[in-house]
C-alpha cells in the first residue's frame, strides 16, 4: 500500500474518532492535534511530505487513549504498532 493510500486510511481513521482534520500551509511547522470549542482538531502542515504528514497522523492516533483498534484498517494497524507486520 501507498503513502498517500495510507495517509487517507489514517485520515479516515482520525475522522471516525472525531477529529476535524484541517490541511493547512503551516511553512513546516508540522501540525498536530489541539482541542477548542469541544471540538478535538489535527492540523496536517501541507509544507511536509506525505510520510511527515502520515507520521504526524499516526503519533497522534497512538497517542489519543479513544483509539480503538478494530476499526483500523490491518495495514494502518501495523503503523500504529497494534498488529505485526504481514509477511512480505
Amino acid at each position: 500500500m501507498h503513502t498517500v493510500e495510507l495517509l487517507e486510511r489514517a485520515i479516515a481513521l482520525a475522522e471516525r474518532m472525531g477529529y476535524t482534520v484541517r490541511h493547512e500551509w503551516l511553512g513546516g511547522a508540522g501540525g498536530g492535534m489541539c482541542e477548542f470549542g469541544g471540538r478535538r482538531y489535527l492540523f496536517l502542515d501541507q509544507a511536509l511530505t506525505m510520510v511527515e504528514q502520515l507520521e504526524l497522523v499516526t503519533s497522534t492516533l497512538q497517542n489519543d487513549p479513544t483509539l480503538d483498534a478494530t476499526s483500523a484498517p490491518p495495514r494502518v494497524k501495523e503503523l500504529l504498532g497494534l498488529a505485526r507486520p504481514r509477511a512480505a
